[in-house]
């Protein structure tokens, strides 16, 4: 039981490596804080 939990372990944390390695998790805002910073308003006018 020990060996297949290491194994599974294991293959998640090479999984987690290849796709951080291709930039899976490269994105720095999400959409939600990305409409906070809009700066793009109709009161400038």
């Amino acid at each position: 039981m020990i060996l297949a939990s290491v194994s599974l372990a294991l293959i998640f944390l090479v999984m987690f490596i290849i796709f951080a390695k291709k930039g899976q998790f490269d994105e720095g805002e999400s959409p939600a804080i990305r409409i906070l910073k809009d700066d793009n308003t109709k009161e400038d006018e």
